[in-house]
């Protein structure tokens, strides 16, 4: 190395071995005192890429751990990726120094529920800003077998140190070149914050759509140990034994079944009356299994349930036609895939459900606009889209609609379905895979799409996260009323007002 170092600088160095050692501190950094490792005036960085761990992924140890440190600097650490400990810890190390803090992180703290747990208490009790931030980029790694994960890495200063520019480095293709830009302030799901009134400001879950859109829900979930569902061969083999369970036996649609077109039944036994299942041995012998399913598996609440077996946990049976989307959906796509479904269908607990859907709400889901914001403000399975209709949905800001504008967009999502029917025997996952999208069903998007954006703005969108940008401002203005609280209100009950 000393030779290499002469040739390439053509000056004699002899610098190894290193002669000035570094002094290397080996513990779990949660557990240390850092001040005692460096005292934080002395410190210049405080940098790093911590354990990419999620909430769910925590051991009990971990959780424990991590728990405690956050609920004691400040954030609710039940829901947390294990990453945000060195945030919170790095926030709290630099108070009494002048040092800026960067480090890799699971984009999941950028991005649905976690935004709103963490980034609080960094702002606040922390007195943070971000400085720079890259978005969302694939770390990759060069040992056999290592998959690449999506992080992003984000820099934080204190509040009376951050500098007039932040710089974002955004990223087209997430194992490309990011291009960067510069602003004035950036807003924790890493987008401008300069047209805001509070560049803190982040987005939490509502109960209820904040615009007053129909009610949005999961489908049903039966807790009965698989003993109702049938796949085709299985409902065959069932039907051909007791033929007349065929009325009560109804088409069952989860996220696959939904986007692939995979087929499973369910049986809905609720509301027969004892003389017709008196006819039915075999549907009977299904509900005693599972009763005994709840008794056995299912703890306090299986022993509940088990005293009505012939009913779901949850039960939701549209009577008319209902909108239907996947809760989880391919990164991929540019469309989250959202269709129509009717009865008999019963939707499952993996699809999500609009029961008093119009053509043009179906239009204004499937639109570029509601898509960017799912993008930035929902979270995320894995790097899928994961759709929560308590942050996406309920939170989104709702154009207000003439019937001039109703109108409009019913043609337009129309041509939508009418592009989609074109395409007999394809299904959404055929369609909305980005290298085969029909050319005429694109087409149709794309017109919806620009009649959408023109109801939030005149000038045309550049990108999504100019749309989202525009919709957070918005977003601001929709909850002012909302979160307008008096000093003295708590912060459980300002959260109440804010989820309605």
């Amino acid at each position: 190395m000393n030779n290499r170092l002469s040739q390439e600088f053509g000056e004699v160095f002899a610098r190894i071995p290193l002669k000035a050692a570094p002094h290397i501190v080996h513990g779990d950094a949660l557990e240390i005192d850092w001040a005692t490792v460096l005292p934080p005036h002395q410190c210049t960085y405080v940098l790093g890429n911590p354990p990419f761990i999620g909430f769910v992924m925590r051991g009990k140890g971990q959780q424990t751990q991590a728990e405690a440190l956050m609920k004691r600097l400040g954030a609710a650490g039940s829901r947390l990726d294990y990453v945000a400990a060195w945030f919170l810890k790095a926030g709290e190390y630099v108070q009494s120094s002048n040092a800026h803090i960067a480090f890799v992180a699971t984009n999941s703290i950028t991005q649905g529920e976690q935004v709103a747990l963490l980034w609080p208490a960094l702002f606040q009790r922390w007195k943070l800003e971000i400085a720079f931030a890259h978005r969302t980029f694939a770390w990759g790694s060069d040992a056999r077998g290592k998959a690449h994960v999506h992080v992003v890495i984000i820099g934080l200063t204190r509040r009376e140190h951050e500098p007039e520019e932040k710089r974002l480095f955004d990223y087209d293709d997430v194992n490309g070149d990011p291009r960067e830009s510069r602003h004035k302030s950036l807003s924790p799901y890493l987008f401008d914050a300069s047209s805001l009134g509070d560049r803190h400001l982040v987005v939490e879950r509502a109960r209820k759509s904040l615009k007053g859109k129909p009610l949005i829900c999961v489908g049903s979930k039966p807790v009965d140990g698989g003993h109702y569902i049938f796949d085709r061969d299985q409902r065959d083999a069932f039907l051909a034994i007791e033929p007349e369970a065929a009325d009560i036996l109804r088409p069952f649609i989860g996220g696959r079944e939904h986007i692939n077109g995979a087929q499973r039944w369910i049986l809905y036994p609720d509301g027969i009356s004892a003389q017709s299942l008196r006819q039915l041995p075999q549907v009977r012998q299904r509900i005693a299994r599972v009763r005994q399913y709840r008794e056995s598996e299912g703890g306090p609440l299986g022993l509940q349930l088990a005293t009505t077996p012939t009913r779901y946990h949850v039960t939701v049976v549209p009577e008319r036609p209902f909108l239907a989307m996947a809760e989880v959906s391919s990164e991929r796509r540019t469309y989250v895939p959202i269709g129509w479904l009717e009865p008999p269908s019963i939707p499952s607990n993996k699809l999500l459900v609009v029961q008093d859907a119009s053509l043009s709400l179906f239009g204004l889901m499937t639109s570029a606009m509601h898509m960017a914001w799912l993008t930035f403000i929902g979270g995320r399975m894995k790097s899928d889209f994961s759709y929560s209709p308590g942050l996406v949905y309920n939170t989104f800001p709702w154009p207000d609609l003439t019937d001039d504008d109703e109108g409009r967009l019913d043609v337009l999502a129309q041509a939508v379905l009418d592009s989609r029917a074109h395409h007999a025997g394809a299904t959404l996952a055929d369609l909305y895979d980005p290298n085969v999208m029909p050319a005429d069903l694109r087409k149709a998007h794309r017109a919806l799409d620009l009649a959408v954006d023109r109801l939030y703005r005149k000038s045309p969108f550049d990108s999504d996260r100019e749309r989202v940008e525009h919709l957070f401002a918005l977003y601001e203005k929709m909850t002012a009323g909302l979160l307008t609280t008096p000093a003295k209100t708590s912060r459980f009950a300002r959260r109440r007002a804010l989820q309605g």
